[in-house]
């Protein structure tokens, strides 16, 4: 890897988001850092992350301006920024919800690149036109970092959002399979140690999702005790290499707002207590239904930031209108989301199917949507959206596939022996200790698990 750290300019006078000032003299450059990194490489291609911090007054419109030296090397596509090249000139010009960089705050951005030939270092930074000095560092050859313990944490460590996918350590596009619980305060006995030790070993799965329900006996019943429960499964999941999506899980009522003021006090506590783990995701609100998409979009507003304090690494997925169907069920698309994103970054948006009532019309709104929108699908069934029915296999087998073939992560609803069938485990597996065998699966658990076990690819270079 090559790291740049360059000291860049805070101009006094605001600008707009693509009007550049004048040359101005070296010593006005003393109010940012930018680190630049080559994050991976490969053959004639190459990431790349940028962090500008602001350590000057506050600016509200900024475009940083580079050069790369090689002719043959061009820009793909990049994430948190505008991008744009012409000729060896790049810029990144802030958008809607980092435009702003308060003192202190900083914005990461990155981008893919090609090259032909060499891949030399970038040079000529400025930010509003102003030049930056900066040295690079050039550690020894074969000093990447290499995979971990071979587990799903161990291989990707901390994750990010980079542009439409989720990414891990060496910022490539990973996806993650894997099983969500059902209640847990209906089906705790299916969480303990033999159950997880199966979930992460025979089943290979890469995320145990954590369905903490507000409501109907849940967290409003005992806001510490559940608190607690979902630490402990975040622990018991990271001790055996999974990663834990902690699930807010509103569902009556469907406006989240209504849970406002508790999910603030449950995420400060989480996130706190877990901010240094590399395996922890939030899910701030489940299945919104009956609100609007504006609604939902000031609640994650609200909540966002709360983890941001306390975790700001970690990736957060919002639900999305007629209980995260990106507004299809209510009779809308996910253009109310592309039109009028959350403002703030290092975020996905949540999209749920049950594969028997959401079929081809839901499908091709994953498609479009996809090249657009950060999507993770937190929770799916084989079944009809009741959790019951026969189980659709021709539908959740081109759901499945739709989602390997887009990288689009999931959790299968559920890993528990819930009397319905969209539970992988049939009534009674809880008062054993086999949770992996023919004879205990249901036969939507034998197809979810057929899928989960085999071998992941996720790119480390």
């Amino acid at each position: 890897m090559k790291r740049i750290v360059a000291l860049l300019a805070t101009c006094a006078t605001a600008v707009g988001l693509t009007a550049l000032l004048g040359p101005q003299p070296a010593a006005a450059a003393t109010g940012c850092k930018v680190d630049y990194t080559v994050t991976s490489q490969w053959q004639g291609g190459f990431q790349a992350g940028v962090k500008i911090t602001n350590l000057g007054d506050p600016v509200t419109g900024w475009t940083l301006k580079f050069s790369l030296p090689d002719a043959g090397q061009k820009l793909v596509q990049g994430w948190n920024a505008t991008w744009s090249q012409s000729g060896s000139t790049v810029g990144a010009t802030g958008i809607d919800w980092n435009r702003t960089l308060a003192t202190g705050a900083s914005t990461d951005l990155g981008f893919v690149g090609s090259f032909t030939g060499s891949n030399p270092k970038p040079s000529a930074f400025s930010l509003n036109g102003v030049a930056c000095t900066g040295s690079v560092e050039e550690p020894p050859p074969g000093t990447d970092p290499a995979p971990g313990d071979g587990t799903p944490v161990g291989v990707n460590g901390q994750l990010r959002v980079c542009g439409v996918s989720l990414c891990n350590q060496y910022n490539r596009p990973i996806q993650l399979r894997g099983m969500s619980t059902h209640g847990i305060q209906w089906f705790g006995k299916c969480y303990n140690s033999a159950a997880l030790d199966a979930l992460a070993k025979d089943w290979k799965s890469d995320l145990l999702r954590i369905a903490m329900y507000v409501q109907e006996d849940g967290y409003e019943t005992d806001p510490a005790g559940f608190t607690g429960r979902v630490n402990s499964l975040v622990d018991t999941a990271e001790a055996r290499g999974m990663y834990a999506l902690v699930d807010f899980h509103t569902l009556t009522p469907g406006d989240p707002n209504y849970n406002l003021d508790r999910a603030k006090t449950f995420f400060a506590s989480v996130a706190a207590r877990n901010a240094a783990k590399k395996n922890v995701i939030y899910e701030i609100a489940n299945e919104p239904n009956g609100v609007s998409w504006t609604a939902i979009k000031n609640y994650a507003e609200q909540v966002i930031p709360v983890i941001r304090a306390a975790d700001p690494d970690a990736v957060i997925i919002v639900g999305t209108r007629g209980w995260s169907s990106l507004g299809v069920s209510d009779g809308s698309d996910e253009t109310e989301v592309v039109n009028n994103p959350v403002n703030a970054g290092n975020i996905m948006y949540t999209f749920h199917f049950y594969a028997a009532s959401h079929k081809d019309n839901y499908r091709a709104t994953v498609s479009r949507a996809a090249s657009k929108l950060p999507l993770f699908v937190t929770e799916f069934g084989t079944v009809s959206a009741t959790g019951g029915g026969t189980m659709d296999r021709s539908s959740t087998t081109a759901w499945l596939d739709l989602l390997d073939q887009l990288k689009i992560s999931y959790a299968n609803w559920t890993y528990s022996d819930a009397n319905e069938s969209s539970a992988a485990l049939k009534p009674g597996t809880c008062d054993g200790t086999d949770y992996s065998s023919s004879g205990v699966l249901t036969e939507s658990g034998a197809l979810i698990k057929s899928r989960i076990s085999t071998a992941d690819s996720f790119p480390t270079g």
